[in-house]
């Protein structure tokens, strides 16, 4: 029998307790030992106050034990974003609000940087956040002094039940065996990542041929959503969920769409729907910070989810290790010589059975790939997105990223690793992308001591950083100061990867441009994720000749006007609405038409 485990709402308030019950206990001890007994009304009374006045002592004792220390190192505090309620309610509050009209929900970030900043202390109920999008600041964080910052127990927490004890959610040693683990495998460049590549892109581009022959327009963020859903599980596991069997939406405004509304859900896309639902439930306990366990009192609301998911990967799992078994009764394998091996990696070889060779234990290596697969569909998805968008934007940029396809590809020939390595405005188009639109435009990191960061003022105190304190860093934020990238940073330029720019800006401050984090913690499947991407947009370009967006056709993916003449949009309008769960996407969906090619 499986052990019971309670929701997340019961364990956080029996873990609680001690804290709930201390205040009035003291109160009891200190009632018990008066030389006078204390009225009644009196003794109800302190039993009720106890509990604010122990909260309010409790925070009052650590702003000044903070306070203390920082004065004593010579540095200060960031400032505080100005408020006007305790626990900064008030601006939680138009958080909330903005998060429903404005852009990303992160206007404020970039309102509180033209006023603050690059760092600032957006304290929420009493604790300290400190947001920055400074580079110095951001490889403090993740390279200089990386050994001096976790995930922390809060972030780890609410990642639990979808990541586990995976790359993405762990901290230290475990995060180093983690890596151990992966590297290898992300190593080298091998075929048949491009066997898998080709074949679930023509399936994705014949899905959206054939709806655009009925004159209908297509959701361009699902069927690359589809794709590197197939391709991440058939790459991890042998094996893929087929998801692009499945009928792809038709827009709000087409009279199909309510039919497939109701329909019931295709077999290929229960996986997929568990696996999204999953993601959203986990991006929403992060809106509740520290109490979010108080909205699932009777059951994990992400763990409902998972239950498809767990049938589809677990006995892929037992199989992969039922064959590592049989290989080590049937050849004698030992443990020695498995150890000298398993940084080969067969061209063939799955991730899965990759992992294997590493570990016995299964929930290790069945989180291990939720957390390589989340990387692997939903960044790729994400920029395959907003490439598409700047292609419907940008005509000429179109039309020179689609000649250079054709010149050394060809119209119809499969890329190579060598072509994708030498066309060089393929990397600079995929990098402006992912410069405007990260997959990730916001992150965490937790302070386990006291930090000091340089003040980048000359003549200012430096910025004290409290112990556990959230650290959040914001890539979006940075890669759209124009300081840091010049008075166009807010226009789509592949050219500033190429050009004169590059020496001016980028070289001498790499950390400028971080889409795949940076130092330890770098994505170890960066580079395959630029091969995913450029093997698709050379296939898509090698078949579609135009694109036009068509959010008209599906109002409910056109932004607000909040949003669409933000400020800090990208060539002063945004056609679509970026949001984020735990990354980025265009909510609603990209819809477009795409002028098919002739065929040949």
């Amino acid at each position: 029998m499986a052990p019971v485990s309670l929701p997340p709402g019961p364990r956080y308030v029996i873990s609680q307790l001690p804290r709930f019950i201390t205040p009035p206990l003291a109160v009891y001890l200190l009632s018990r030992i008066s030389r006078s007994p204390l009225p009644a009304w009196l003794l109800v009374l302190a039993y009720a106050l106890s509990w604010p006045v122990a909260f309010v002592a409790l925070i009052q004792w650590n702003d000044f034990s903070n306070a203390r220390r920082a004065r004593a190192s010579g540095a200060v505090i960031p400032r505080e974003v100005d408020h006007k309620y305790p626990g900064s309610i008030d601006l939680l509050r138009e958080m909330f609000v903005l998060d429903k009209t404005r852009y990303l929900g992160e206007s404020s970030m970039f309102e509180w940087v033209e006023q603050y900043g690059p760092l600032f202390n957006f304290r929420v109920m009493f604790e300290d956040r400190i947001f920055t999008c400074e580079p110095e600041y951001i490889k403090t964080i993740l390279a200089t002094d990386f050994n001096h910052y976790e995930k922390g127990p809060l972030l780890s927490s609410q990642l639990d039940t979808l990541l586990g004890v995976g790359v993405f959610n762990s901290d230290g040693e475990c995060t180093t065996f983690h890596r151990t683990m992966t590297r290898p495998f992300f190593s080298k460049d091998r075929i048949s990542h491009f066997d898998i590549f080709d074949r679930h892109a023509e399936h994705a581009l014949n899905k959206a041929a054939e709806r655009l022959r009925e004159g209908v327009p297509v959701d361009w963020q699902d069927v690359v959503s589809r794709f590197t859903m197939d391709s991440a599980t058939e790459f991890l596991f042998g094996k893929d969920v087929c998801s692009l069997s499945a009928p792809i939406p038709y827009p709000s405004t087409h009279p199909a769409a309510a039919a497939q509304q109701t329909a019931p859900v295709h077999p290929a896309d229960r996986f997929v729907r568990a696996f999204q639902g999953a993601l959203e439930a986990t991006a929403i306990r992060g809106r509740f910070l520290q109490s979010w366990p108080l909205t699932e009192m009777f059951g994990d609301k992400v763990k409902k989810y998972l239950t498809a998911v767990d049938e589809f990967i677990d006995p892929m799992v037992e199989e992969a290790l039922r064959n590592k078994e049989k290989k080590v009764s049937l050849e004698g394998v030992t443990s020695d010589v498995e150890k000298a091996t398993r940084d080969q990696v067969r061209d063939d070889e799955t991730l899965l059975e990759h992992l294997c060779k590493f570990t016995d234990d299964h929930k290790v290596i069945k989180d291990e790939t939720l957390n390589i697969l989340l990387a692997g569909r939903d960044t790729t998805s994400c920029t395959l997105t907003f490439a598409v968008y700047a292609l419907a934007e940008h005509p000429d940029v179109l039309a020179r990223l689609r000649k250079e396809v054709l010149d050394v590809v060809g119209p119809t020939a499969r890329p190579t690793y060598d072509n994708v390595r030498e066309m060089k405005y393929m990397r600079a188009f995929i990098n402006e992308v992912l410069r405007l639109y990260p997959p990730v435009p916001i992150n965490s990191r937790c302070s386990i001591e006291p930090m000091r960061w340089k003040n980048m003022t000359p003549g200012k105190p430096d910025h004290y950083i409290p112990p556990r304190s959230r650290c959040l860093y914001s890539v979006l934020v940075m890669h759209r100061r124009k300081d840091l990238w010049g008075p166009d940073a807010l226009t789509f330029d592949p050219d500033r990867f190429l050009d004169a720019r590059v020496q001016k800006y980028l070289v001498p401050n790499p950390f400028i441009f971080l889409p795949f984090n940076a130092g330890p913690r770098i994505c170890l499947g960066q580079q395959f994720a630029y091969n995913e991407i450029s093997f698709m947009l050379v296939r898509l370009l090698q078949r579609f000749s135009a694109f036009r967006l068509r959010q008209d056709a599906h109002p409910e993916s056109v932004p607000p006007h909040g949003v669409e003449y933000s400020p800090y949009a990208v060539d002063g309008r945004e056609k679509v609405w970026m949001r984020s769960h735990l990354t980025a996407y265009a909510k609603n969906g990209l819809w477009v038409e795409m002028d098919e090619v002739a065929a040949q």
